[in-house]
């Protein structure tokens, strides 16, 4: 296939490159590098200079991304571009809606206008599990029919943005040229290709597992959790952690499964969540170092447990979860960050 990668330069997006050129796809990297690196880039270049092009520009750049869908014979499109910090979508909320659904509108201009007007054929798309906000305890594990609510300007530009994929899909539909549409909301991801090339680097970093990565390799004094009187074994709460390979191996799955003419909607996760605590342990476990952890108070908004029920996606995709071990998703991580102790540094 010819696969345009939207976000390409960031954390997912770069190893959904990587994935996909290991398969022997053709890839087109699109990233304007606001958030994303350079340097990941430039050594998949490296590795496959035949079959991988860099393109530096912005979603919204509408006759850019046309030029290159139609120059390169694309035929899918994996979007991840997009801003992803909930607090900050908070602060500057119209920030994220620019960003995330007009500039991803302007992508889907392109998309339909390809190729004489008959578009792309398949289109996958980055969404969350902030789509479906804070669910009651009979709702967890989280099933992909449960009521969606956003508690965050993040949480609803995701969701809005599959509400206008769904009215394109029903468009092309119409006009008897149907996309194969796939909707993927992720849990929490983490881990790094266990080859050592990729890993995550960002900026800020807020995710628990980095920040307590970097606060093993002493880049840190200590780090902060908040809330320890939780209902839960170990008073913290939990959450679902899947692989990063594993979440690139469901958009590969999507992409070779869901035919022309289909929309669908799955969760990413293990089907299991770790505590905060559990998740803390294993980095010093894996690290071998003891670090400081200040204990803080509940953060409104945080839920107590949230993990993801994958019947739909093992069903349909025949997708599961083939890291499922704590230990191993952070000594993935540590490999990397042991490496590159500065991340990137681009």
């Amino acid at each position: 296939m010819q696969i345009l990668v939207t976000g390409a330069a960031g954390y997912i997006g770069s190893h959904a490159c990587q994935r996909l050129l290991a398969d022997g796809h053709h890839v087109v990297g699109l990233d304007n590098l606001h958030r994303g690196h350079i340097t990941p880039m430039n050594l998949l270049a490296q590795q496959h200079p035949d079959r991988f092009t860099f393109i530096q520009s912005d979603l919204g750049d509408t006759p850019t991304v046309l030029a290159a869908l139609n120059e390169h014979r694309i035929d899918t499109v994996l979007h991840f571009g997009a801003l992803a910090y909930v607090g900050e979508s908070v602060e500057d909320p119209l920030w994220y809606y620019r960003n995330n659904i007009a500039s991803a509108i302007g992508l889907l201009d392109a998309c339909d206008a390809a190729h004489d007007a008959k578009g792309i054929t398949r289109f996958i798309f980055s969404s969350s599990c902030a789509t479906y906000g804070d669910l009651p305890d009979d709702r967890i594990p989280v099933a992909e029919d449960a009521p969606q609510n956003p508690t965050s300007p993040y949480g609803y530009t995701k969701l809005h943005f599959e509400h206008i994929l769904r009215d394109y899909a029903t468009k092309r539909q119409r006009e008897n040229n149907p996309i194969a549409l796939t909707m993927l909301r992720y849990f929490n991801v983490a881990g790094s290709d266990r080859s050592g090339l990729l890993g995550e680097d960002h900026t800020p970093e807020t995710h628990l597992i980095p920040v307590a990565l970097n606060t093993a390799l002493g880049k840190r004094e200590s780090m902060s959790i908040f809330g320890t009187d939780y209902p839960t074994p170990y008073g913290t709460n939990i959450r679902d952690y899947v692989h990063v390979e594993d979440l690139i191996d469901a958009h590969v799955r999507a992409m070779n499964t869901i035919e022309i003419g289909q929309l669908e909607a799955f969760n990413v996760g293990i089907g299991k969540g770790y505590s905060v605590r559990e998740i803390l342990d294993s980095v010093k476990r894996v690290s071998g170092v003891d670090f400081p952890v200040l204990e803080g108070d509940r953060r409104a908004g945080d839920a107590i447990a949230l993990y993801n029920d994958p019947t739909k996606i093992k069903s349909a995709l025949g997708w599961d979860a083939q890291v499922t071990d704590i230990d191993e998703v952070v000594a993935s991580a540590w490999a990397w960050f042991k490496a590159n102790p500065n991340g990137y540094d681009d």
